[in-house]
């Protein structure tokens, strides 16, 4: 490591205060700390948000889900409200990582940070959920801009997201076995406005895909996705999985999450 300064305001003022001032947020540290140890981000200020309490906690509000930003994974997984109103969220929150990444990693973490094989951004937009930050409200679909890119301000601070709640939704992943992210991982909501199907894993960035969007709002059914055409070349391919593997696994992913939401 080398030298910085660390901060651990207790109040949200605080905690937007340093971070306009230039300090860089740490929400559950998956992500800064490992990059802080390989030297691939040198912060000067490091700004530990885990004792604002009042950024993290679960409510309802109407027929939506409003979660703290700071709200482990583990704790959206065992949350009574999430798995009552949408069990799809409880469910991915429990698959994501490790037990130990969940007992660390927080929701605002992982949104703030947006890798493109994260387990939230797929729920989050797929489930046209809006974040909350310290300023203003953006849209899922506003928000995620491409790999690591998002639509927040220098120093801006998300405080919460809230979920609407969806008439069913599952959310399928095929995982990458040695750092359990998804290869492919597909969420898929149906709500009064229509289908919804967001797809992590694939791209440069969580991304919403057109077509089976189309197919499942004419027929919400595992056999509409078969006959929808994923195209390769708009996908990444590695030495986890070629473009066309993965185009393969969002069709088999988006069945099973469709058979699922309708068990």
């Amino acid at each position: 490591m080398y030298a910085f300064t660390y901060e651990r305001p207790t109040s949200q003022a605080d905690a937007a205060r340093l971070a306009k001032a230039g300090g860089k947020l740490l929400a559950g540290g998956q992500t800064l700390l490992g990059s802080m140890k390989l030297r691939l981000a040198s912060p000067e200020q490091v700004v530990d948000l885990g004792a604002v309490k009042d950024l993290a906690g679960v409510r309802k509000d109407g027929n939506a889900l409003v979660i703290g930003a700071m709200t482990r994974h583990a704790d959206v997984a065992a949350s009574a409200d999430v798995r009552a109103t949408i069990p799809a969220l409880a469910q991915l929150a429990s698959g994501i990582g490790d037990r130990q990444v969940r007992a660390m990693g927080t929701l605002g973490g992982s949104v703030a940070n947006n890798d493109p094989a994260a387990d939230y951004p797929a729920a989050v937009l797929g489930l046209g959920a809006t974040v909350v930050t310290s300023t203003r409200q953006i849209a899922a679909d506003d928000y995620f801009q491409g790999l690591f890119a998002t639509a927040l301000d220098e120093g801006e601070l998300i405080t919460a997201i809230r979920f609407p709640q969806p008439r069913r939704a599952a959310y399928m992943k095929f995982r990458q076995p040695a750092s359990l992210f998804a290869l492919i991982g597909v969420f898929v909501a149906q709500t009064d406005a229509g289908v919804r199907v967001a797809v992590t894993g694939g791209g440069n960035g969580v991304f919403r895909h057109a077509g089976l969007e189309q197919a499942l709002s004419r027929n919400f059914s595992p056999e509409a996705v078969a006959g929808v055409t994923i195209d390769a070349g708009e996908l990444n391919g590695d030495l986890h999985g070629s473009a066309e593997y993965r185009a393969h696994l969002i069709g088999v992913m988006t069945q099973r999450a469709v058979a699922k939401a309708l068990a």
